[in-house]
């Protein structure tokens, strides 16, 4: 079952297609997502990536938590529910 990450810190000029590849190198991708401002359609940051199963989503928080893509250290770690407002 895939597993979802959270992606946060990535550049503004960062894509989707660059986020795959960057977290291809440990594994599957199901998806590479980048979150955008709905009015802008502009990135807010931050994405989410699957993971084909629970032991690549471990392996790409373990080597490229902290790693540079485009510039800058992205955070990765197990994404959480969405909370209701």
């Amino acid at each position: 079952m895939a597993k979802k990450l959270f992606v946060g810190s990535i550049s503004f000029n960062t894509t989707d297609e660059s986020l795959r590849a960057f977290f291809e190198q440990v594994g599957t991708v199901e998806t590479a997502t980048i979150i955008k401002d709905r009015m802008t359609g502009r990135s807010k940051g931050f994405g989410f990536v699957e993971m084909s199963n629970d032991d690549e989503a471990a392996a790409a928080v373990a080597q490229l938590n902290g790693k540079e893509l485009d510039g800058r250290a992205i955070v990765v770690n197990e994404a959480r529910p969405r909370e209701d407002k």
